[in-house]
């Protein structure tokens, strides 16, 4: 079974507070959700692995370590996702960006996939799924899959809030792909969002609620 972390950081904990909150307007909004999708990453990227290199220092010889150069993509969910690339470029510059894009159909709650351009290159890679909201996790379970069609073997998923029946399908569809996320909330409404939550998040990052 894959692995679960949620993140309960100080840091993460205020900033997903501050998230949470209606009165918490798009700008500030959209600057929370990239501050946290970075505090993710840091947690999500300690097992890249590391070579020993010399270097001159001022003073001397100084033998230390940098990545080995593993390959890393990012690949948010449209729309919502979005709002982590810059958080995640922000440590992982040279990673690619993928986009897979769905909607969620109004009647059954399930995934419908629109759109999806990954780099060409991308079974060579480690992937990264973004989406702040792992509601029902139709459209992360439906997103991965699209992705392990392309040959890509080593993934992880990163969200902010997840609800706990979200967890347990992408768990139970995906158990090689571990899952971090800030905050796990109480449970999903019947129109498929959580509760507390914070509401759309498309919406609010992108000022159209």
């Amino acid at each position: 079974m894959s692995k679960v972390l949620i993140m309960d950081h100080p840091l993460v904990q205020h900033k997903v507070s501050l998230l949470r909150s209606k009165n918490t307007g798009t700008k500030e909004f959209k600057e929370l959700v990239s501050e946290i999708a970075t505090l993710l990453c840091y947690e999500a990227t300690r097992d890249l692995p590391t070579e020993e290199i010399e270097v001159e220092t001022p003073i001397a010889i100084a033998r230390t370590r940098v990545l080995s150069g593993r390959k890393l993509a990012l690949v948010p969910i449209l729309r919502a996702g979005l709002g982590m690339v810059d958080g995640m470029l922000a440590l992982l510059p040279a990673a690619k960006v993928g986009h897979i894009g769905m909607y969620r159909d109004e009647k059954t709650l399930e995934p419908v996939e629109y759109y999806c351009k990954l780099p060409a290159d991308i079974a060579e890679r480690e992937v990264i799924v973004l989406d702040p909201m792992l509601a029902t996790g139709g459209s992360a379970c439906d997103a991965i899959s699209q992705i392990k069609k392309r040959g890509v073997k080593n993934l992880k998923f990163i969200g902010i809030i997840a609800a706990p029946e979200g967890l347990k399908r992408l768990q139970e569809t995906h158990p090689d792909v571990d899952i971090y996320v800030a905050a796990l909330d109480e449970k999903l409404n019947e129109n498929g969002y959580i509760v507390p939550g914070l509401g759309d998040a498309g919406d609010r990052i992108f000022g159209t609620k």
